[in-house]
């Protein structure tokens, strides 16, 4: 049996780009959640390809690089079997605080340069602008990147959290090929223009944070089973009566996938796979067991009648909370 046949196949848009149904989201094994160890990450970004998961999700931003230099040492002996994708534009000072969105044409190039350096690699596959630089025509941005691609530096562009005019304009300037936005049971802003018009132009949609940080699996019910320095506790929908409220929704589903004789996980990654064949949710994890369990949702079909009863209860169970903390809250759909 072929990994293809392990993980399903989709494309993102109207590129050659043909990646796993689910990919995998390596943010937390260098940052945001905790302490993580590098070989146990490793485990899991080579298990992950073994079972067929050929579509890796990093960004320069990620530890301040080390998430990058983390999966350079699986494509020293594994590029050809995975296809890559990394962001630029949230620069961050060496203590990890936010400094600035750039999206200037200069800083495009040196981003580009440096990710190339920490992946080890001659090309990058997917190369997302991580958030909108409000200061800087997005034609400007997005032509300095498809230089890149003139240059054999990246193969295809995308963007993440770009408002609808922006991905316009965008498309017009040089195809994207993929939108990165937040999406799942509940968050599904991107529903009512983003998606629509993904499919209009012909672009994939690579949710993250597909599981709600982990809210949806059900294994979260209080702030103080966090650690320290997990950024969730600084997320609006994780703290006090917003916490309280929302675990309805997280209960509801759980009702659901037992009767569906699968995890909350797998229910919430059917349904998102369920929404449109450009859709490829990119769940992140640091545990092999979470990375089967995820990988195994790309096999489960749901229902009209499920799907209608999913729908029912995304309508009576309300979501309290802000997705993020107001100042990045101000840097979304630029």
């Amino acid at each position: 049996m072929s990994k293809s046949t392990l993980i399903p196949r989709r494309r993102l848009g109207g590129s050659d780009l043909a990646v796993s149904a689910l990919g995998l989201g390596c943010m937390g094994m260098s940052d945001f959640y905790g302490p993580a160890d590098d070989a146990v990450s490793l485990a899991v970004l080579n298990h992950a390809v073994e079972i067929g998961i050929n579509f890796l999700d990093t960004a320069d931003m990620y530890g301040l690089g080390r998430n990058e230099t983390l999966i350079a040492k699986l494509l020293e002996t594994r590029r050809d079997e995975v296809v890559i994708a990394t962001k630029f534009g949230n620069v961050r000072a060496a203590d990890g605080s936010f400094v600035r969105v750039d999206g200037t044409p200069a800083y495009v190039r040196s981003a580009c340069d440096a990710s190339l350096r920490r992946l080890g690699v001659d090309h990058i596959d997917l190369y997302y602008q991580h958030r909108v630089d409000r200061g800087v025509p997005i034609e400007d941005t997005v032509g300095a990147m498809a230089d890149l691609v003139r240059a054999g530096k990246v193969r295809h562009l995308g963007l993440s959290e770009a408002a609808p005019a922006t991905i316009r304009r965008a498309h017009a300037t040089f195809p994207i090929a993929a939108l990165q936005s937040e999406y799942s049971l509940w968050t599904r802003d991107v529903e009512a223009e983003i998606l629509p018009l993904c499919r209009e132009l012909g672009i994939g949609l690579v949710p993250y944070s597909p599981l709600g940080r982990g809210f949806l699996t059900g294994a979260l019910r209080r702030l103080d089973a966090l650690g320290a320095n997990d950024w969730r506790r600084q997320n609006p929908r994780f703290q006090g009566a917003n916490l309280q409220h929302n675990l309805a929704l997280v209960d509801a589903v759980t009702a659901l996938a037992s009767e569906r004789d699968c995890t909350p996980a797998q229910l919430a990654l059917a349904w998102l796979l369920s929404r449109a064949p450009q859709i490829v949710p990119i769940p992140g994890t640091r545990s092999i067991a979470r990375l089967d369990e995820n990988a195994a949702a790309a096999h489960i079909t749901l229902g009209a009648d499920e799907l209608a009863r999913i729908d029912a209860v995304l309508a009576r169970q309300s979501v309290a909370g802000t997705r993020y903390p107001e100042a990045a809250m101000a840097m979304l759909n630029g």
